[in-house]
C-alpha cells in the first residue's frame, strides 16, 4: 500500500479556503493507484476550533462531499478529520472519516480521547469505541491526535486486528518531541505501521510544527515531513508486517490473546 500524508496548514473556520488549499495539494500527487491511501489532518476544513455551531456539519455535509469527491475523482482513499454535528443539539463530533476510490464511505471514527486544556470534550463528547476496517486487505484504524497518549485504545484496535493506525492531528509545536516519540511507540508496542499526519502553521491559540511521520512495525520511521506544507509518501509491505509479527510473537503475549 502507499500512504499519502498531507500536511496542510488550515485556515481557520474558512471551509472555502481550504477546500482550496486542499484541492491544490490534491492536484501536485500526480496519478494515485486505487490502494492509495490519502491521509489529512484532524478537522482539516475548520482547525480545532470550539465554536460548534460554526464549524459543524451534518453527515453528508459540504466537507465530506468534497472529501468523497476527491477520492472518487482521483481513485484513490482518502481519510480526513472533520467536525460533524453530534448526538444532541448544540454538540459537536470530532470525527475521521474515509471515503474509497468510488466515494463511498467505508469508516467513520469518533476521537475517544477528548483534549481537556481546550474543554474540548464540552464541544465534541467523546467516541466510545475503536474502529477497524479494510483497505486492500489491509487492516486499519484511525484515531485522533490526543488519542495518541492512550496506548489502551491503540491496543483495542489490535485486539481487532489492526496492522496500520492512522492518527490525524492539530498536534502543538510545545509538545513536538511527545507527538514522534509516542507514534513511533505506538508502532513498536504494537508491532504495527503507523501514519501520523499533523498540521503546519498557527490558528489564533497555537503553532503547530507538522512533524508528520509513517513509521513501520518495528519502529523505523519511513518518511518524515519538516514544518512547511508538503506531502510526504510511503510504500508499505504487508508481508513485511506479517513477518515480523511471526519473528516477534509480542502480541501473543498481550491479555487480548490469553
Amino acid at each position: 500500500m502507499t500512504v499519502v500524508g498531507l500536511q496542510t496548514e488550515i485556515a481557520w473556520e474558512d471551509r472555502a479556503s481550504n477546500f482550496a488549499r486542499i484541492g491544490e495539494a490534491f492536484s501536485s500527487l500526480g496519478p494515485l493507484a486505487e490502494e492509495t491511501l490519502v491521509v489529512l489532518p484532524e478537522l482539516a476544513t475548520s482547525g480545532f476550533s470550539m465554536d460548534v455551531g460554526k464549524v459543524a456539519e451534518p453527515r453528508g455535509g459540504e466537507s465530506e462531499r468534497f472529501f468523497s469527491d476527491l477520492a472518487a475523482s482521483h481513485r484513490c482513499h482518502v481519510l480526513a478529520g472533520v467536525a460533524a454535528t453530534g448526538d444532541e443539539p448544540g454538540e459537536g463530533a470530532n470525527e475521521a472519516v474515509c471515503f474509497g476510490p468510488d466515494g463511498a464511505e467505508l469508516a467513520r471514527y469518533r476521537k475517544r480521547n477528548p483534549f481537556p486544556l481546550a474543554n474540548e470534550g464540552d464541544h465534541y463528547p467523546a467516541g466510545d469505541r475503536a474502529v477497524v476496517f479494510e483497505i486492500n486487505g489491509w487492516k486499519v484504524s484511525p484515531l485522533i491526535c490526543y488519542d495518541l497518549r492512550f496506548p489502551e485504545v491503540f491496543r483495542e484496535a489490535t485486539a481487532l486486528g489492526a496492522e496500520l493506525f492512522v492518527v490525524v492531528a492539530n498536534w502543538p509545536v510545545a509538545r513536538v518531541d511527545h507527538w514522534t516519540t509516542l507514534l513511533r511507540a505506538r508502532a513498536i508496542e504494537n508491532l504495527a505501521y503507523v501514519v501520523g499526519v499533523n498540521r503546519a502553521g498557527s490558528d489564533p491559540n497555537l503553532s503547530f510544527p507538522g512533524a508528520s511521520l509513517v513509521v513501520g512495525p518495528k519502529g523505523e520511521i519511513l518518511a518524515e515531513a519538516g514544518a512547511d506544507p508538503c506531502s510526504l509518501r510511503a510504500e508499505l509491505d504487508h508481508g513485511e508486517l506479517r513477518q515480523w509479527r511471526r519473528d516477534f510473537p509480542a502480541l501473543a503475549c498481550a491479555p487480548f490473546a490469553r
